[in-house]
Protein backbone atom coordinates (compact mmCIF):
# COMPACT_ATOMS: atom_id res chain seq x y z
CA UNK A 1 0.00 0.00 0.00
CA UNK A 2 1.45 3.37 -1.03
CA UNK A 3 1.28 5.90 1.66
CA UNK A 4 0.35 9.52 0.25
CA UNK A 5 2.41 12.00 0.69
CA UNK A 6 2.06 15.12 3.25
CA UNK A 7 0.34 18.02 1.77
CA UNK A 8 2.63 20.39 3.82
CA UNK A 9 6.10 20.01 4.51
CA UNK A 10 7.58 22.59 6.60
CA UNK A 11 11.49 22.60 6.31
CA UNK A 12 13.17 25.04 9.17
CA UNK A 13 16.55 25.55 8.18
CA UNK A 14 18.04 27.01 5.26
CA UNK A 15 21.56 25.37 5.39
CA UNK A 16 22.77 23.14 3.20
CA UNK A 17 20.98 19.94 4.65
CA UNK A 18 17.59 22.31 4.32
CA UNK A 19 18.32 23.07 0.97
CA UNK A 20 19.03 19.58 0.04
CA UNK A 21 15.65 18.32 1.37
CA UNK A 22 13.68 21.24 -0.20
CA UNK A 23 15.79 19.98 -3.63
CA UNK A 24 15.01 16.22 -3.07
CA UNK A 25 11.20 16.55 -2.47
CA UNK A 26 10.62 18.53 -6.10
CA UNK A 27 12.87 16.24 -7.31
CA UNK A 28 11.45 13.57 -6.38
CA UNK A 29 8.08 15.16 -7.70
CA UNK A 30 6.52 16.18 -5.27
CA UNK A 31 3.85 19.21 -5.67
CA UNK A 32 3.04 20.26 -2.86
CA UNK A 33 3.46 23.14 -0.53
CA UNK A 34 6.44 23.70 1.19
CA UNK A 35 7.83 26.19 3.89
CA UNK A 36 10.96 26.90 4.05
CA UNK A 37 11.99 29.02 7.48
CA UNK A 38 15.50 30.07 7.82
CA UNK A 39 17.24 32.22 10.95
CA UNK A 40 19.86 34.02 8.23
CA UNK A 41 18.86 36.84 6.12
CA UNK A 42 20.81 35.17 3.69
CA UNK A 43 20.21 32.65 0.95
CA UNK A 44 21.50 29.10 1.53
CA UNK A 45 25.35 29.23 1.67
CA UNK A 46 28.48 27.10 1.97
CA UNK A 47 29.87 26.88 5.58
CA UNK A 48 33.33 25.00 4.73
CA UNK A 49 34.97 28.43 2.98
CA UNK A 50 34.27 29.97 6.03
CA UNK A 51 37.62 29.07 7.54
CA UNK A 52 39.37 29.11 4.42
CA UNK A 53 38.71 31.10 1.15
CA UNK A 54 36.24 33.55 3.01
CA UNK A 55 38.27 34.32 5.49
CA UNK A 56 41.62 34.68 3.59
CA UNK A 57 39.87 37.43 1.26
CA UNK A 58 40.13 35.50 -1.78
CA UNK A 59 36.92 35.18 -1.71
CA UNK A 60 34.01 37.22 -1.02
CA UNK A 61 30.42 36.64 0.58
CA UNK A 62 28.60 36.20 -3.26
CA UNK A 63 30.70 33.11 -3.97
CA UNK A 64 29.54 30.90 -0.93
CA UNK A 65 26.11 30.87 -2.13
CA UNK A 66 25.00 27.77 -2.80
CA UNK A 67 21.95 28.37 -5.21
CA UNK A 68 21.04 31.42 -6.88
CA UNK A 69 18.25 33.34 -6.35
CA UNK A 70 16.24 32.00 -9.68
CA UNK A 71 17.36 28.78 -8.40
CA UNK A 72 15.64 29.22 -5.04
CA UNK A 73 12.55 30.95 -6.64
CA UNK A 74 12.26 28.17 -9.65
CA UNK A 75 11.58 25.76 -6.66
CA UNK A 76 8.45 27.17 -5.60
CA UNK A 77 8.50 27.38 -2.01
CA UNK A 78 7.02 29.78 0.91
CA UNK A 79 11.05 31.03 1.62
CA UNK A 80 11.10 32.86 4.98
CA UNK A 81 13.82 34.30 6.00
CA UNK A 82 15.65 36.19 9.02
CA UNK A 83 13.18 34.93 11.32
CA UNK A 84 13.99 32.11 13.38
CA UNK A 85 11.62 29.37 14.61
CA UNK A 86 10.98 29.91 18.48
CA UNK A 87 8.67 27.23 19.36
CA UNK A 88 6.83 23.82 18.07
CA UNK A 89 3.47 22.40 18.99
CA UNK A 90 3.45 19.26 17.52
CA UNK A 91 -0.49 18.57 18.78
CA UNK A 92 -1.13 21.23 16.25
CA UNK A 93 1.10 20.94 13.55
CA UNK A 94 2.34 24.39 14.12
CA UNK A 95 5.88 26.42 14.26
CA UNK A 96 6.31 29.54 15.97
CA UNK A 97 8.45 32.19 14.32
CA UNK A 98 10.33 35.09 16.64
CA UNK A 99 8.23 37.85 14.33
CA UNK A 100 4.64 36.25 15.59
CA UNK A 101 3.57 34.54 12.36
CA UNK A 102 3.02 30.77 12.52
CA UNK A 103 3.09 27.96 9.81
CA UNK A 104 1.34 24.58 10.00
CA UNK A 105 2.95 21.55 8.58
CA UNK A 106 1.75 17.55 8.07
CA UNK A 107 5.63 16.70 7.84
CA UNK A 108 8.23 19.05 9.53
CA UNK A 109 11.74 18.53 8.53
CA UNK A 110 14.08 20.19 11.43
CA UNK A 111 17.74 21.16 10.12
CA UNK A 112 18.34 23.82 12.19
CA UNK A 113 21.99 22.97 12.34
CA UNK A 114 24.74 24.04 15.14
CA UNK A 115 26.19 27.31 16.45
CA UNK A 116 29.44 27.65 18.28
CA UNK A 117 30.47 27.21 21.54
CA UNK A 118 31.67 30.06 23.48
CA UNK A 119 33.55 30.60 26.35
CA UNK A 120 31.60 31.82 29.37
CA UNK A 121 31.91 35.69 29.96
CA UNK A 122 33.17 36.17 26.39
CA UNK A 123 29.91 37.34 25.24
CA UNK A 124 29.77 41.22 23.52
CA UNK A 125 33.76 41.40 24.63
CA UNK A 126 35.78 43.10 21.92
CA UNK A 127 38.45 41.43 20.00
CA UNK A 128 36.44 38.01 20.90
CA UNK A 129 35.64 36.02 17.70
CA UNK A 130 33.86 32.39 16.55
CA UNK A 131 33.53 31.63 13.51
CA UNK A 132 30.33 29.62 12.36
CA UNK A 133 28.48 32.47 9.60
CA UNK A 134 29.50 34.77 7.29
CA UNK A 135 29.28 37.63 9.43
CA UNK A 136 31.57 35.92 12.04
CA UNK A 137 34.31 35.56 9.49
CA UNK A 138 33.85 39.10 7.56
CA UNK A 139 34.29 40.30 11.42
CA UNK A 140 37.29 38.05 11.95
CA UNK A 141 39.10 38.76 8.63
CA UNK A 142 38.12 42.91 9.26
CA UNK A 143 40.48 42.08 12.82
CA UNK A 144 42.87 39.67 11.03
CA UNK A 145 43.58 43.41 8.43
CA UNK A 146 45.53 44.93 11.43
CA UNK A 147 47.75 42.11 12.36
CA UNK A 148 47.05 41.57 15.34
CA UNK A 149 48.35 38.41 18.04
CA UNK A 150 45.99 35.94 17.35
CA UNK A 151 45.52 33.41 20.04
CA UNK A 152 43.18 30.68 19.00
CA UNK A 153 41.66 28.88 21.45
CA UNK A 154 41.01 25.23 19.97
CA UNK A 155 42.74 22.77 17.76
CA UNK A 156 39.83 21.03 15.70
CA UNK A 157 39.21 22.15 12.28
CA UNK A 158 38.36 25.68 12.74
CA UNK A 159 40.94 26.55 14.67
CA UNK A 160 43.91 24.96 13.30
CA UNK A 161 42.57 25.90 9.32
CA UNK A 162 42.12 29.53 11.10
CA UNK A 163 45.45 29.56 12.35
CA UNK A 164 47.03 28.68 9.28
CA UNK A 165 45.06 31.14 6.87
CA UNK A 166 45.89 34.13 9.63
CA UNK A 167 49.49 33.35 9.37
CA UNK A 168 49.24 33.87 5.73
CA UNK A 169 47.82 37.05 6.35
CA UNK A 170 51.46 37.96 8.46
CA UNK A 171 49.32 37.81 11.89
CA UNK A 172 51.70 36.33 15.33
CA UNK A 173 49.58 33.31 15.77
CA UNK A 174 49.11 31.12 18.98
CA UNK A 175 47.12 27.77 18.82
CA UNK A 176 45.74 26.53 22.31
CA UNK A 177 44.57 23.24 22.33
CA UNK A 178 43.77 20.81 25.06
CA UNK A 179 44.49 17.54 22.90
CA UNK A 180 48.20 16.32 22.93
CA UNK A 181 48.58 17.51 18.92
CA UNK A 182 46.60 20.14 16.95
CA UNK A 183 43.79 18.16 15.44
CA UNK A 184 44.32 15.09 17.45
CA UNK A 185 40.74 13.91 17.84
CA UNK A 186 40.31 13.93 14.24
CA UNK A 187 44.01 12.52 12.96
CA UNK A 188 45.34 10.89 16.37
CA UNK A 189 48.53 11.95 17.69
CA UNK A 190 50.75 10.27 15.02
CA UNK A 191 49.12 12.58 12.17
CA UNK A 192 48.63 15.53 14.29
CA UNK A 193 52.70 15.50 15.31
CA UNK A 194 52.68 16.11 11.56
CA UNK A 195 50.45 19.10 11.44
CA UNK A 196 52.29 20.13 14.73
CA UNK A 197 55.90 19.97 12.95
CA UNK A 198 54.06 21.98 10.02
CA UNK A 199 52.31 24.62 12.06
CA UNK A 200 55.08 25.49 13.76
CA UNK A 201 57.31 25.45 10.83
CA UNK A 202 55.25 28.40 9.49
CA UNK A 203 55.73 30.63 12.52
CA UNK A 204 52.72 29.02 14.79
CA UNK A 205 53.04 28.98 18.66
CA UNK A 206 51.77 25.46 19.04
CA UNK A 207 50.56 24.99 22.96
CA UNK A 208 49.16 21.71 23.22
CA UNK A 209 47.63 19.80 26.81
CA UNK A 210 46.61 23.05 27.64
CA UNK A 211 43.04 24.36 28.45
CA UNK A 212 41.58 28.06 28.35
CA UNK A 213 40.66 28.89 32.03
CA UNK A 214 39.70 32.50 31.14
CA UNK A 215 39.49 35.43 28.33
CA UNK A 216 41.30 38.31 29.75
CA UNK A 217 39.88 42.03 28.99
CA UNK A 218 40.65 45.45 30.01
CA UNK A 219 37.83 47.97 29.13
CA UNK A 220 36.00 45.50 27.73
CA UNK A 221 38.59 44.59 25.05
CA UNK A 222 40.06 41.25 25.14
CA UNK A 223 43.91 41.38 26.09
CA UNK A 224 44.91 37.72 25.75
CA UNK A 225 43.81 34.09 28.09
CA UNK A 226 45.04 32.62 31.05
CA UNK A 227 45.58 29.25 30.85
CA UNK A 228 44.22 26.56 33.26
CA UNK A 229 47.88 26.09 34.89
CA UNK A 230 48.04 29.90 35.40
CA UNK A 231 49.90 31.02 32.91
CA UNK A 232 48.44 33.87 30.83
CA UNK A 233 48.71 34.61 27.06
CA UNK A 234 48.90 37.85 25.77
CA UNK A 235 46.77 38.72 22.44
CA UNK A 236 45.23 41.19 20.53
CA UNK A 237 42.15 39.13 19.27
CA UNK A 238 41.14 36.09 20.79
CA UNK A 239 39.27 33.25 18.18
CA UNK A 240 36.78 30.56 20.37
CA UNK A 241 36.90 27.30 18.16
CA UNK A 242 35.88 24.62 20.64
CA UNK A 243 33.31 22.93 18.71
CA UNK A 244 29.27 23.57 17.99
CA UNK A 245 26.02 23.00 20.11
CA UNK A 246 22.92 21.49 18.34
CA UNK A 247 20.39 24.27 18.10
CA UNK A 248 17.35 22.48 19.79
CA UNK A 249 16.42 24.76 22.43
CA UNK A 250 13.13 26.08 20.60
CA UNK A 251 11.95 22.17 20.29
CA UNK A 252 11.55 22.82 24.39
CA UNK A 253 7.95 21.34 25.61
CA UNK A 254 7.23 19.54 22.09
CA UNK A 255 7.59 16.06 22.88
CA UNK A 256 10.31 15.66 19.92
CA UNK A 257 13.35 13.89 21.39
CA UNK A 258 16.34 15.75 21.73
CA UNK A 259 19.75 15.21 23.78
CA UNK A 260 22.45 15.32 21.88
CA UNK A 261 20.73 16.72 19.24
CA UNK A 262 17.38 15.73 17.48
CA UNK A 263 17.22 12.07 18.59
CA UNK A 264 16.10 10.18 15.96
CA UNK A 265 15.24 6.59 14.44
CA UNK A 266 17.90 4.88 12.08
CA UNK A 267 15.54 6.42 9.16
CA UNK A 268 15.92 10.32 10.36
CA UNK A 269 12.65 10.47 11.86
CA UNK A 270 11.81 11.62 15.56
CA UNK A 271 8.37 10.86 15.64
CA UNK A 272 5.10 12.49 15.17
CA UNK A 273 5.50 13.61 12.21
CA UNK A 274 9.09 15.23 12.73
CA UNK A 275 12.22 14.55 10.67
CA UNK A 276 16.23 15.68 11.57
CA UNK A 277 18.81 16.51 8.80
CA UNK A 278 22.40 17.53 9.20
CA UNK A 279 24.51 18.54 12.02
CA UNK A 280 21.25 18.62 14.38
CA UNK A 281 20.38 14.99 14.11
CA UNK A 282 21.66 12.24 15.72
CA UNK A 283 20.09 9.12 14.45
CA UNK A 284 20.97 5.13 15.50
CA UNK A 285 23.33 4.30 12.84
CA UNK A 286 21.45 1.11 11.26
CA UNK A 287 24.75 -0.73 11.61
CA UNK A 288 25.95 -0.12 14.77
CA UNK A 289 22.87 0.60 16.34
CA UNK A 290 24.69 3.78 18.02
CA UNK A 291 23.65 7.45 18.02
CA UNK A 292 25.76 9.48 15.69
CA UNK A 293 25.50 13.19 15.01
CA UNK A 294 27.85 14.21 12.44
CA UNK A 295 28.88 17.76 11.58
CA UNK A 296 29.90 17.43 8.04
CA UNK A 297 28.87 19.32 5.18
CA UNK A 298 28.67 16.25 2.63
CA UNK A 299 26.82 14.65 5.34
CA UNK A 300 24.16 17.19 5.47
CA UNK A 301 23.64 16.97 1.83
CA UNK A 302 23.11 13.17 1.86
CA UNK A 303 20.78 13.54 5.13
CA UNK A 304 18.77 15.98 3.27
CA UNK A 305 18.63 13.80 0.18
CA UNK A 306 17.32 10.74 2.31
CA UNK A 307 14.75 12.55 4.19
CA UNK A 308 12.97 13.61 1.41
CA UNK A 309 12.54 10.50 -0.31
CA UNK A 310 11.41 9.41 3.51
CA UNK A 311 8.96 11.77 3.61
CA UNK A 312 7.44 10.48 0.26
CA UNK A 313 8.02 7.06 1.55
CA UNK A 314 6.42 7.74 4.99
CA UNK A 315 7.62 6.41 8.37
CA UNK A 316 6.21 2.90 7.44
CA UNK A 317 8.21 1.98 4.30
CA UNK A 318 11.52 4.83 5.42
CA UNK A 319 14.70 3.60 4.42
CA UNK A 320 17.80 3.78 7.13
CA UNK A 321 20.00 6.48 6.37
CA UNK A 322 23.94 4.81 5.99
CA UNK A 323 26.71 6.64 4.58
CA UNK A 324 30.41 7.31 4.56
CA UNK A 325 31.02 10.61 6.06
CA UNK A 326 33.47 12.78 4.11
CA UNK A 327 35.18 15.85 5.27
CA UNK A 328 38.43 18.03 3.97
CA UNK A 329 41.00 20.58 5.67
CA UNK A 330 42.78 22.75 3.70
CA UNK A 331 46.01 23.82 5.91
CA UNK A 332 49.14 25.73 4.13
CA UNK A 333 50.13 22.92 0.89
CA UNK A 334 48.15 20.27 2.80
CA UNK A 335 44.88 19.02 1.58
CA UNK A 336 43.81 16.41 4.44
CA UNK A 337 40.71 14.51 3.50
CA UNK A 338 38.80 12.12 5.93
CA UNK A 339 36.46 9.48 4.62
CA UNK A 340 34.49 7.93 7.88
CA UNK A 341 34.90 8.26 11.40
CA UNK A 342 38.15 8.21 13.03
CA UNK A 343 37.33 8.99 16.40
CA UNK A 344 37.05 5.73 18.47
CA UNK A 345 39.53 4.25 16.01
CA UNK A 346 41.70 2.10 18.44
CA UNK A 347 44.64 1.22 15.54
CA UNK A 348 46.09 3.36 12.82
CA UNK A 349 48.58 2.20 9.72
CA UNK A 350 49.97 4.10 7.18
CA UNK A 351 49.15 2.47 3.93
CA UNK A 352 50.76 4.52 1.62
CA UNK A 353 53.45 7.46 1.15
CA UNK A 354 54.78 8.83 4.72
CA UNK A 355 54.66 10.98 7.46
CA UNK A 356 58.12 12.34 6.68
CA UNK A 357 56.87 13.16 3.01
CA UNK A 358 53.94 14.74 4.35
CA UNK A 359 52.47 12.48 1.32
CA UNK A 360 50.23 9.49 2.55
CA UNK A 361 47.23 7.39 3.56
CA UNK A 362 46.29 5.85 6.51
CA UNK A 363 43.44 3.40 7.75
CA UNK A 364 41.85 3.50 11.04
CA UNK A 365 40.29 0.60 12.60
CA UNK A 366 37.94 -0.43 15.55
CA UNK A 367 37.15 -3.32 17.09
CA UNK A 368 39.27 -4.94 14.10
CA UNK A 369 37.22 -3.22 11.30
CA UNK A 370 38.81 -0.23 9.15
CA UNK A 371 36.17 2.65 10.01
CA UNK A 372 38.08 5.34 8.25
CA UNK A 373 40.82 6.57 5.60
CA UNK A 374 42.96 9.51 5.72
CA UNK A 375 45.30 11.22 2.48
CA UNK A 376 47.30 14.10 2.95
CA UNK A 377 47.92 15.26 -0.59
CA UNK A 378 47.11 12.08 -2.15
CA UNK A 379 43.54 12.95 -3.18
CA UNK A 380 42.86 10.63 -6.21
CA UNK A 381 44.26 7.46 -4.39
CA UNK A 382 42.25 7.99 -1.18
CA UNK A 383 38.93 7.77 -3.15
CA UNK A 384 40.01 3.80 -3.86
CA UNK A 385 39.98 2.71 0.11
CA UNK A 386 36.34 4.61 0.50
CA UNK A 387 34.54 1.25 -0.11
CA UNK A 388 36.98 -0.77 2.61
CA UNK A 389 35.87 2.14 4.94
CA UNK A 390 31.80 1.91 3.31
CA UNK A 391 32.21 -1.94 3.90
CA UNK A 392 34.43 -1.83 7.26
CA UNK A 393 36.30 -4.16 6.00
CA UNK A 394 38.75 -6.25 7.66
CA UNK A 395 42.26 -4.75 8.89
CA UNK A 396 44.42 -6.66 8.56
CA UNK A 397 48.44 -6.85 6.71
CA UNK A 398 46.70 -6.98 3.42
CA UNK A 399 44.54 -3.67 3.60
CA UNK A 400 44.81 -2.37 0.37
CA UNK A 401 43.27 -0.95 -2.13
Amino acid sequence: MTTPAPSRVTVVGASAAGLSVVEGLRREGYTGAITWIGEEAHLPYDRPPLSKQLLSGAWETGRLRLRGEEDIEALGVDLRLGSPAVALDTGERTVTMADGGSVGYEALVVATGTRARRLPGTDGVAGVHVLRTAEDALALRASLAGKPHLVVVGGGFVGAEAAAVARGLGCEVTLVTDTAQPMGDALGDELGSMLHAVHTEHGVHVETGARVAQVLTDGGQATGVRLADGRTLAADAVLVGIGAQPNVEWLAGSGVPVGNGVECDATLYAGSGVWAAGDVACWLHPRTGEPVRIEHRTNAAEQGLAVARNILAGPEHARPFDSVPYVWSDQYDLKIQIHGRTRGADEVRIVEGSLSDRRLIALYAKRGRICAAVGVNMMRALRAYRTQVAEAALFDVGSAA
